[in-house]
C-alpha cells in the first residue's frame, strides 16, 4: 500500500475510533469508494497498534491508579478512581463479552458482515439508540458510582460492537447514559474497557501474521509513520472529545451517522 493511502487510513482510523461514528465503517468506506486494494494482515497490525498507543498514552496515569488500586496498592490521585478501589476487576468482568462475541463471530465481522448494506443500517440504527440515551439518560454519575451492573451492561453492549458499522464508543457510552453516567465518566469508561479489547484484537493480528510468514512486513518505515499518525491522531481526539463532553450532547454525532448512514445505503443502491 502506498504511503499517501496509509497515512490518510491512520488519520481516518484516528479520528473515528474514538469518536461514536464507526472507524470500521469509514475504513472500509474509504478504500471502496476509492477502488483502493483491501486492507493487509499488516495493516490490521498498524492501526490496532496505533489505536493501542494512543489509549494507553492517554489514560497511562489512570491505569497505574486502577491496577494499583486493584492489588490493594495506594497508587494516583484520581478522586473517582479513589472512591472505586474495583475498577480494575469491573474492566475484567466487562471485558469478556466482547471476547466471547470475538472468538463466536470473528469470520461473520470480518466477512459477510462487511458490506455498505450492513454498515449503512448499523450507522443508522445506532445513531438512534444514542438519540434515545442522550434524552434518557439522567447523567448523575461518575465513575466512583460504578459496579457490576453497569460494567455488565456496558460489557455487553461492546460485545455488539463487532458488527460493522456499530462503534464501540457509540454503543458503549449509550450503554453508559442508560446508567445514568455523567457523558465524560461513560466515555471514559469506554476508553479504559476497549483498551484489552483492542490489546487483545492487536496480540490475534500479530499471531495471524505470524502464521502468515509475514512479521518482516512490521520492519518498515511505511508501518511505522501508519502507527505514529494514528496514534498521535488518535490521542488528539480522545483529548478533545472528553472535553466536548463535559460541555456539550452527543446530539451532532447522531444526525451525522443516520445521515451518513442514509448516504452509504444510497452508494450501496446505485453501485448495485
Amino acid at each position: 500500500m502506498p504511503l499517501y493511502q496509509v497515512v490518510i487510513l491512520a488519520i481516518v482510523q484516528g479520528l473515528t475510533e474514538f469518536l461514536p461514528i464507526s472507524s470500521t465503517a469509514h475504513l472500509h468506506l474509504t478504500t471502496w469508494l476509492l477502488g483502493w486494494q483491501a486492507e493487509s494482515l499488516s495493516f490490521d497490525v498498524m492501526l490496532h497498534v496505533g489505536t493501542l498507543v494512543a489509549l494507553v498514552g492517554y489514560f497511562i496515569r489512570d491505569w497505574i491508579q486502577i491496577i494499583g488500586q486493584g492489588f490493594g496498592v495506594h497508587a494516583g490521585h484520581d478522586e473517582q478512581l479513589k472512591q472505586n478501589r474495583g475498577l480494575l476487576w469491573l474492566l475484567v468482568i466487562g471485558t469478556i463479552p466482547i471476547g466471547i462475541a470475538g472468538l463466536l463471530f470473528k469470520e461473520q465481522a470480518e466477512g459477510a458482515w462487511r458490506t455498505p448494506w450492513v454498515m449503512g443500517v448499523m450507522l443508522i440504527v445506532v445513531g438512534v439508540l444514542m438519540w434515545i440515551a442522550e434524552n434518557l439518560g439522567r447523567c448523575r454519575r461518575d465513575l466512583s458510582t460504578l459496579y457490576l451492573p453497569d460494567a455488565l451492561v456496558i460489557g455487553i453492549a461492546q460485545a455488539l460492537a463487532v458488527v460493522p458499522g456499530t462503534s464501540r464508543s457509540g454503543i458503549t457510552i449509550s450503554a453508559g447514559l442508560f446508567r445514568n453516567l455523567e457523558r465524560e465518566a461513560a466515555a471514559r469508561f469506554s476508553f479504559l474497557l476497549a483498551t484489552p479489547a483492542i490489546a487483545a484484537a492487536a496480540v490475534g493480528a500479530f499471531r495471524e501474521l505470524h502464521k502468515a510468514h509475514e512479521l518482516h512486513t512490521l520492519m518498515s518505515a511505511t508501518f511505522a509513520v501508519g502507527v505514529a499518525v494514528s496514534a498521535i491522531t488518535g490521542w488528539i481526539v480522545i483529548a478533545w472529545f472528553l472535553q466536548y463532553l463535559r460541555r456539550a450532547t452527543f446530539r451532532p454525532f447522531v444526525y451525522y451517522r443516520i445521515a451518513f448512514g442514509i448516504l452509504v445505503l444510497i452508494l450501496a443502491w446505485l453501485k448495485g
